[in-house]
């Protein structure tokens, strides 16, 4: 089976250029000009870039929540993901009651992704319960394709919040078996008390959400946690940062030798904190995550640090809660108790590209970067994924940039019961998705498989092992 897709404008980390692709079976078989051959399928891309599918590196697809026992919107909504243009996902793999990290993981793959998932998928591990049975599963995990592990330092009294010496045996165990160590940076003990305090005087609305968890607590543990990965050399990776302060910081370990990465997520790109206050109690707890959103200039931060190169990645750090039955727990109670979390694997591609690269904010080469390369190699799934290159998975996006609309969950519904991006007009739009040289995407409209999706393999020693100084 041969697909020819003609006359586009390719787009990659590192280049622009005009070229074919011929697409045999999976796999992109040759790139170049003027391409004959008996193809299948004949794609026409005149006007339009072609680029690799996206990779998400932060999702939490079938997640326990921590209310009334439910589990988020599950594999199967990942439909709305690929529409959205991203076609890969690294999914957060927490331990189960009673199950280690290995048998955790196998058991997400066999019982939860498999048959189910519309996007192809890797896994991160995710420290649960700190028993030292952890540390002899984490130094197998390559043995399964896994080369992450991730540590909550929030969330103090749960079972996700490590303290700082589970932290550094994590790091010191991961580094020697090649495994790249994600990090939750937020302060548990300030929280705590913040949380306490406004609630103490009254403060119980969604905004003071945000109030309890300011730039301090964010900044505090990624610094905290720099220096504990710096004392023993290890690579480390800081989830979702939401401000300059922690970008800083980062910059300066790089200066000094160290190997720090860092990803940012949409909303800290798209949604500013007033989004908190709502005219509505329901309007407003859709925006409650963690790190809380941010003022302007932090947004503003975030924009300059990808664009430069000092964060590494834009992830969505989706999480599918729903108002109903979930975040609305929290109603005549507290801020404080409504679950963290909210959807946006499907709107990464179109607030990238509407905000940043039609805006001027971000070039287009690295839009494909922040989107789809880094994730891959820092994943250990490249060039396997993230690229447009012979050899690698033909996971393709041919993308109309005139072509105008808005999101709506509506239209892409992503399993819960909003959108956090509704109404959000938007600049250019996914024709034509491929996912292994499939069409599952054809003028918006899903057209492939539940289920087509398939479990990837990811090499530890990935990019985060590298050597690297700015």
């Amino acid at each position: 089976m041969r697909t020819l897709i003609k006359n586009g404008t390719i787009l990659t980390a590192e280049n622009e250029f005009m070229a074919d692709i011929l697409i045999k079976d999976q796999i992109i078989e040759e790139i170049g000009r003027n391409i004959v051959c008996n193809a299948d399928n004949i794609i026409d891309a005149e006007g339009m870039y072609v680029f690799p599918g996206g990779v998400d590196q932060h999702t939490h697809f079938d997640a326990l929540c921590n209310v009334g026992n439910q589990d988020t919107a599950g594999y199967e909504t990942t439909k709305a993901t690929i529409v959205g243009g991203t076609t890969t996902i690294i999914d957060y793999a927490p331990q189960y009651e009673g199950k280690n990290l290995i048998e955790s993981i196998d058991f997400r793959r066999e019982n939860r992704a498999k048959g189910r998932a519309c996007v192809d998928y890797a896994f991160h591990s995710l420290v649960t319960e700190a028993s030292d049975i952890i540390f002899d599963d984490l130094r197998r995990l390559p043995e399964i394709g896994v080369s992450s592990i991730k540590v909550f330092m929030a969330y103090k009294g749960s079972p996700l919040y490590a303290d700082d010496g589970v932290l550094y045996r994590v790091l010191r165990e991961a580094k020697d078996v090649g495994v790249t160590v994600f990090v939750h940076t937020e302060n548990a003990d300030l929280i705590d008390m913040m949380q306490k305090e406004e609630i103490k005087k009254g403060n119980t609305a969604p905004k003071y959400h945000a109030v309890s968890r300011p730039p301090l607590v964010e900044y505090e543990a990624a610094q905290r946690a720099i220096i504990i990965a710096q004392s023993i050399d290890s690579p480390m990776f800081i989830a979702h940062v939401s401000c300059k302060e922690v970008v800083d910081r980062i910059r300066n370990a790089r200066r000094e030798g160290a190997r720090i990465f860092g990803e940012t997520c949409t909303q800290y790109l798209v949604l500013t904190e007033d989004k908190l206050d709502g005219p509505t109690f329901e309007k407003s707890i859709k925006y409650i995550c963690s790190p809380a959103l941010r003022p302007q200039h932090q947004l503003d931060a975030m924009w300059e640090s990808i664009q430069n190169g000092w964060l590494d990645v834009v992830a969505s750090d989706h999480c599918g809660i729903s108002i109903k039955g979930m975040k609305d727990y929290g109603k005549d109670k507290n801020f404080a108790v409504i679950p963290n979390g909210a959807p946006g694997s499907a709107d990464r591609l179109a607030m990238l590209w509407t905000m940043g690269v039609a805006t001027g904010k971000l070039s287009k080469k690295r839009f494909v970067d922040v989107f789809a390369t880094k994730a891959a190699k820092f994943n250990g799934i490249y060039p396997r994924k993230g690229t447009i290159a012979v050899g690698s998975d033909a996971d393709i996006v041919v993308f109309d940039p005139n072509l105008r609309g808005a999101i709506s969950n509506e239209t892409n519904p992503n399993g819960v019961d909003y959108n956090i991006y509704e109404g959000m007009e938007t600049i250019g739009a996914p024709k034509k998705i491929f996912l292994r040289g499939n069409l599952v995407v054809d003028d918006g409209k899903f057209v492939g498989k539940l289920g087509q999706g398939e479990f990837i393999w990811s090499d530890a020693f990935a990019e985060a092992y590298q050597n690297r100084k700015d």
